[in-house]
């Protein structure tokens, strides 16, 4: 992801040429990435529900996500106009984590779930859902103007999936989610822990990087 985000940055300060919104080598980079972000997610729920995660503290960790959400947008905002980011990654697992922990108990028929809403966009579209005020369901019959957009439908197949394989894993092996890491792989284990605060600063820093290279370069 950061590396694909100072890509991104690169080509957003014209040192390099590429095209993010349309050729492939970058528009299925970003797919797996996004995959990857809610399949983690709703495997992580998985845990916290084996763990006894309450309510309380479920609605702290989601309010952390929902206010960085809205400092999303207000920052590409700012950054992109009238591109900036309604409904990205972080609106989507904000309202994926309730509805994850309001379908937990669905056990098996998450991954039938999960299909249907893969599914559904394919063959239900209209123009009700085209505004900024409904596209974040994903029935859309055009992809929106906005730097990043991950709406509800097909995504929500990936947190149900993840979800899923967490409940079966905990159940049938769950040695692979506790046992012990190998050295190599521990700092990844920190940056798991604090996925959050990563996500939020790294393109910060890079951009900042960034713009002290342009105004010292010129």
């Amino acid at each position: 992801m950061a590396v694909f985000h100072f890509c991104f940055d690169l080509n957003y300060f014209r040192f390099i040429r590429a095209d993010f919104y349309n050729d492939p080598f970058w528009t299925w980079q970003r797919a797996s990435i996004v995959s990857l972000f809610l399949f983690c997610a709703g495997l992580s729920q998985a845990v916290a529900l084996r763990q006894g995660q309450g309510w309380p503290r479920f609605w702290r960790r989601w309010a952390q996500i929902a206010g960085c959400a809205l400092l999303v947008s207000i920052g590409s905002a700012l950054m992109f106009h009238e591109r900036f980011i309604s409904f990205g990654v972080l609106h989507a697992i904000a309202v994926m984590l309730i509805v994850m922990r309001l379908t937990a108990h669905w056990g098996r028929w998450l991954w039938l779930a999960g299909a249907v809403a893969w599914l559904l966009p394919q063959f239900i579209a209209h123009p009700f859902f085209d505004t900024r005020l409904t596209n974040w369901v994903g029935l859309v019959t055009h992809k929106p103007a906005t730097e990043d957009y991950v709406p509800l439908l097909p995504w929500i197949a990936f947190m149900w999936c993840g979800l899923a394989a967490g409940q079966w894993v905990l159940v049938r092996r769950p040695g692979w989610l506790s046992g012990p890491l190998p050295a190599p792989l521990k700092p990844l284990a920190v940056l798991g822990r604090w996925s959050l605060t990563f996500y939020m600063l790294h393109q910060p820093v890079l951009l900042g990087l960034l713009m002290a290279v342009v105004a010292l370069t010129g």
